[in-house]
């Protein structure tokens, strides 16, 4: 293929899943890493990670259930009680160390804590869990986790949570979250919530 077309299945590869690393842009492309990344520089696309930073910095909503340090992973779009994703990478501190496999807790945590940062409330906590890990995951590898609210049960309710782990295109976790939401009505005349947390 031509370096027009090439570029433009490349323009086209980010534009879908601006998350796709260098190495995997080579894999689908059929190019070297140099290749891939001449281009990039060419068309102006910055690496994954300043993708992520700028991602990041858009005005997506605040999360309002926790503290943003609370997430695990770092939450790049949130639309409250719609959808989110977050990116976790797997460092030294998330794996066993003989065999460099991610432990299952910090894969859940990505999940459970997108599940209740996605919920547009003050106070939300997860009510029940339904998981399934579907592949180990291993040091360096990036969890890209989205979660998808499925209902809302009113202010006073729960609100169910669907969140899809993948590295890459392959699904590595899935969970269907229950989460708690505070009523509204509870702080209204005692004050407001943000005081009442502290």
């Amino acid at each position: 293929m031509s370096k027009k077309e090439r570029q433009q299945q490349l323009l086209g590869i980010i534009d879908g899943n601006p998350f796709v690393t260098d190495r995997e842009l080579t894999r689908q492309l059929k190019v070297s890493i140099q290749t891939i990344r001449l281009d990039r520089l060419e068309l102006g696309i910055p690496e994954l990670r300043e993708r992520m930073k700028q991602m990041a910095e858009h005005s997506y909503d605040q999360v309002r259930s926790l503290p943003a340090d609370e997430v695990v992973g770092d939450i790049v779009d949130l639309q409250l009680d719609k959808s989110g994703i977050s990116i976790f990478e797997i460092r030294e501190e998330h794996v066993f160390s003989r065999n460099g496999i991610a432990r299952g807790h910090y894969v859940f945590g990505q999940a459970n804590s997108l599940a209740v940062a996605v919920i547009n409330d003050e106070i939300a906590l997860t009510a029940s869990a339904d998981i399934r890990f579907v592949r180990m995951v291993r040091l360096g590898e990036k969890c890209i986790a989205k979660a998808q609210v499925r209902s809302l049960a009113g202010r006073n309710g729960k609100a169910e949570v669907d969140v899809f782990t993948y590295v890459g295109e392959e699904l590595v976790f899935q969970g269907h979250f229950v989460v708690y939401r505070s009523a509204i009505e509870e702080y209204s005349e005692g004050g407001n919530r943000s005081a009442d947390r502290h």
